[in-house]
């Protein structure tokens, strides 16, 4: 009997972790933009620490053990006849390809800012964007982070804790950012974002230039009637995400252009394919790309070959995990209830990442 073959588009965190799960199972075609994974996390130490995020958060393929019996085919996705069961690729050559497929996971994610784009890139290209970036933001005495969510703060965070001679500001339309969190949460970490010499500046909505998906200059002006507010560099993290889905049929999508899915993620209409992770519509949150969304993908799609029940996935209320990213001192991790639980620094490479994520996780990351 034939091996099934399961082609799972988008292979960023998501995409390979389901990878891993079914690439002893049956056969896997991974399409991915990138030649690598390049990860959508930590977006703070991405901007001051690029080495060190590169060593962490962007891996080629070829060193992901349980990738090796995978197909990496690296192009664009252009179009997808989910009756057919095909998806069509552009790759990095310009030539178009056709991929079959007996099962399809969806897993292209998000377009959002600067960090997180569905272009395709060499391993050249990515670093070159890092460095570039790190760059400027060395030069700029004053930086202006915009936005309320989780990858502002770490990113003003990050940045006042690199360059504490730089005047940092946090501009956020609320009277508290990090609103999907618990509320401890943004209590803690708003008292480290002024010591470490942040400026808030609650209530201010701004208004978005055409270029919010580029670093800008200033000035940055606001819909809440404050003055206008000056800056060498602009930072635009306002959570103004677009999901990677052009590519796909208008039936499967909802109003906002995420993939509408079943409590099993399986896409509304079509069975053996199914959407998990950012671009999926599972809740207001879209979470199953943090809370094992990946393993249920992999499990439904195994159960459904052999005839056996799905499972459904269940959504956390609000946002938990970590906020700011590893820190020199160390890690700090939210609970769902805003309890912070405190990873020591030599813990964080020798234990969470080392043997939770790329041992356990990932299943083996060669050097």
């Amino acid at each position: 009997m034939n091996r099934k073959r399961i082609v799972i588009a988008g292979m960023g965190d998501t995409g390979v972790l389901a990878a891993t799960r079914l690439s002893r199972k049956a056969e896997v075609v991974g399409i991915s933009a990138k030649t690598g994974l390049v990860s959508g996390q930590e977006l703070g130490m991405r901007l001051v620490r690029p080495e060190d995020w590169m060593r962490d958060y962007s891996i080629g393929y070829q060193r992901f053990r349980r990738l090796d019996g995978v197909r990496i085919v690296h192009g664009a996705l252009s179009a997808a006849d989910l009756r057919a069961r095909t998806v069509t690729v552009t790759d990095a050559d310009g030539a178009e390809l056709t991929e079959s497929f007996d099962a399809l996971v969806i897993a292209t994610g998000v377009s959002n800012g600067f960090w997180r784009r569905p272009t395709v890139q060499s391993a050249d290209d990515v670093i070159h964007d890092l460095t570039t970036t790190h760059e400027r933001l060395a030069r700029a005495e004053r930086i202006a982070v915009v936005g309320g969510g989780a990858a502002a703060v770490s990113s003003a965070a990050n940045l006042a804790r690199t360059w504490p001679d730089k005047r940092i500001a946090l501009y956020f339309p609320g009277d508290r950012a990090l609103p999907g969190h618990h509320r401890r949460v943004w209590d803690r970490i708003g008292r480290q974002l002024a010591q470490a010499g942040v400026r808030l500046y609650p209530g201010h909505r701004a208004v978005l230039p055409v270029d919010s998906d580029e670093i800008t200059r200033g000035p940055v002006e606001f819909s809440t009637g404050q003055p206008a507010a000056q800056a060498e560099a602009v930072l635009w993290a306002v959570g103004r995400v677009r999901p990677n889905t052009g590519w796909l049929p208008a039936d499967v999508l909802d109003d906002d252009g995420f993939v509408r899915v079943t409590p099993q993620l399986q896409v509304v209409g079509y069975r053996s394919v199914y959407a998990v992770g950012d671009v999926a519509a599972t809740d207001p949150l879209r979470s199953s790309a943090r809370n094992g969304g990946n393993a249920l993908v992999a499990r439904n799609i195994l159960a459904e070959f052999n005839s056996r029940p799905l499972r459904s996935y269940r959504p956390p209320s609000v946002r938990w995990g970590s906020v700011l990213g590893p820190q020199p001192d160390g890690l700090e991790v939210f609970t769902p209830w805003g309890q912070a639980i405190r990873f020591p620094a030599w813990s964080v490479d020798k234990i969470l990442q080392s043997f939770v994520v790329r041992c356990s996780l990932f299943g083996g990351v060669r050097d």
